[in-house]
């Protein structure tokens, strides 16, 4: 049996979107993607996808769920096939576990998770605390042109010059959780702070949790950045420095800009471009690419003008191309050799780093063809068959079907060889011409419906199905007696709860995937996707209405136990732990949900 915390992980990490569109040509459409459905015939796409909630839904045969279903659905594979199919795309190796997953194991990691995030988050408080103690690092701030509004938003410190300065805060040191964030070192049985003496930018993960750290010496020294290791928390592939902070303003740029260091970040951000974002210490990797595709369709990448930031921007080439679709623009930014962004804005102002970053950066198509051609003589032959040869393996990795296309076009142009006879040569299918009839995009009239009338128990499980985050408001005494819909609910909230990672509405459906709760949880999903609700997501209210909803739900348990109870004891058939669990309830107490 695969481990639920392997299944949340994995669909954290690929996308929805990116799985189907392998075999479904998909169009964006508002917030979503449409298509026709892969599995029933129609003339009007009724098939959407939303990156969001990563989950996919048929408005005319009710197909959905996640890109575990889907796979399942289309490719006719078992779970684990499918699980396997998946993790293989990216790199995962499923682990095997025979039996049921152990609850107090499961309970076990999530408390040590938390325990490092807590970790990690006292630490960044700390830093932030002896940055207003350290008139030295201020001052290096302040010449570096930060305000301390930018300094809060990215949440800066400051590690004082100090072997074991943690040891401050955390009590014992060295501890486990110290060992296990990076934020310690063990050197032949000693141990001693890995950050000294540095500038201290926190790394947030999607929902803002503090995962790991850079750190930037003050003078000269070597490393000039050091960041945490890679930790149960810190994944540098999977991780973007200041894209918790930029959310906001790329969505309303409407595009994200990548830059190589943290410093670029925050000081762009001083100027008012706050839509960038810098790898953690590593190379634009596939899974930062995913990550980009997510937030933008338009990414723009910005090197230095040296020989370094000409072989850094290459490698994210490469590693973009599988990952490229058709409706996604990717732009590289080359600046002159005596500049980083940082330098070149405080020099020339935001103004004209923004008008070259329009204006002058260089579509990926354009980077990858003055590349590969500028130390090829292209009047010979030889000169030819050498672009063909370095293309060839690029041009293969690119599974973008118009981009794809037109890029062997453009090849086909250059070395004077037409397609047929070039796919030929490079061993593959000559592009077929075919007369693509126009689709529509539309919903179907009359798709959505009024949902059935619904209890108040199968109304909570909906919207935690689509809230899971509103887990951490269910907190269901063992004593209440739950059978049903109440037991299904708490059965769905004690599953969130256990993951480590926040679950997108994909995911909890495959949390419950083979339990006895099942059908009570596809049926409520169904119900909910074919009506107008669904295209609508939480607010504030709604979580209040969710509150309010469970402590009547409790209140309701509560009293149909002492009814039942009162039964038994009418009947003399109520035991001593009955008799005590009944003065219980009736007791006058404060709500029975301490999270409410």
């Amino acid at each position: 049996m695969i481990p639920n915390e392997f299944i949340d992980d994995l669909l954290n990490k690929v996308d929805v979107v990116d799985i189907i569109e392998e075999f479904v040509p998909l169009k964006k459409s508002g917030a979503n993607y449409m298509a026709c459905c892969p599995f029933h015939k129609e003339k009007s796409a009724s098939f959407t996808v939303s990156p969001t909630k990563q989950f996919y839904h048929c408005f005319g045969c009710g197909a959905h769920g996640s890109a575990i279903g889907f796979i399942m659905e289309y490719q006719g594979l078992g779970f684990q096939d499918a699980v396997q199919f998946l993790a293989d795309r990216i790199g995962m190796t499923v682990p095997k576990q025979a039996g049921q997953v152990n609850p107090e194991a499961r309970k076990a990691h999530k408390q040590q998770k938390q325990t490092l995030e807590s970790t990690t988050s006292a630490a960044a408080d700390y830093y932030q605390q002896q940055l207003k103690l350290s008139s030295r690092a201020q001052n290096y701030l302040q010449q570096r042109g930060l305000s301390s509004e930018v300094i809060s938003h990215y949440g800066l410190g400051y590690a004082p010059d100090d072997w074991q300065t943690l040891a401050r805060v955390f009590q014992p040191y060295p501890s486990n959780a110290l060992v296990k964030t990076g934020m310690i070192i063990n050197k032949d049985e000693k141990y001693y702070d890995r950050f000294r003496d540095r500038i201290m930018f926190p790394i947030r993960d999607g929902k803002g949790q503090v995962i790991g750290f850079g750190g930037r010496v003050l003078d000269k020294g070597e490393p000039k950045y050091l960041n945490s290791p890679e930790t149960e928390l810190f994944d540098k592939g999977h991780n973007l420095y200041g894209l918790y902070e930029a959310r906001a303003a790329i969505r309303e740029a409407q595009r994200v800009l990548v830059v190589e260091g943290y410093m670029d970040v925050v000081a762009l951000a001083q100027f008012g471009l706050g839509y960038a974002v810098a790898a953690l210490g590593t190379a634009t990797t596939a899974g930062h690419l995913r990550l980009l595709m997510r937030q933008s369709d338009h990414i723009y990448f910005c090197f230095d003008g040296d020989a370094a930031g000409r072989k850094a921007a290459w490698r994210a080439l490469e590693n973009a191309l599988p990952q490229l679709k058709d409706d996604k623009i990717l732009h590289f930014l080359f600046l002159p050799p005596e500049h980083d962004p940082d330098s070149f804005v405080r020099t020339n102002g935001i103004q004209a780093f923004e008008d070259a970053l329009i204006h002058q950066s260089l579509p990926l198509s354009v980077y990858l063809w003055q590349t590969l051609t500028q130390h090829i003589d292209l009047s010979t032959q030889e000169g030819k068959a050498e672009l063909i040869k370095s293309a060839s393996p690029l041009l293969g990795k690119i599974k973008a079907p118009a981009l794809s296309y037109l890029l062997r076009q453009e090849l086909s142009q250059k070395v004077g060889i037409d397609e047929h006879n070039l796919a030929h040569l490079l061993g593959q299918e000559q592009p077929k011409q075919q007369k693509v009839k126009a689709k529509s995009y539309h919903l179907p009239q009359n798709t959505f419906r009024q949902p059935p009338v619904m209890s108040l128990a199968q109304k909570q499980i909906r919207a935690l199905l689509i809230n899971p985050q509103w887990a951490v408001y269910i907190d269901i005494p063992d004593y209440l007696d739950l059978h049903g819909e109440y037991a299904c609910l708490a059965a769905l909230a004690e599953r969130i709860q256990a993951s480590v990672i926040p679950l997108n509405v994909g995911a909890v459906l495959e949390l419950m995937r083979n339990t006895e709760f099942e059908p009570v949880i596809q049926q409520i999903i169904h119900d909910y996707l074919n009506s107008a609700e669904s295209m609508q997501a939480g607010n504030e209210d709604d979580c209040e209405t969710f509150k309010q909803g469970m402590q009547k739900l409790l209140d309701s348990l509560k009293s149909q136990q002492i009814d039942a109870l009162k039964r038994k004891l009418q009947h003399g058939l109520l035991s001593a732990d009955e008799k005590q669990l009944l003065l219980l309830l009736l007791s006058p107490s404060k709500p029975l949900s301490n999270q409410l």
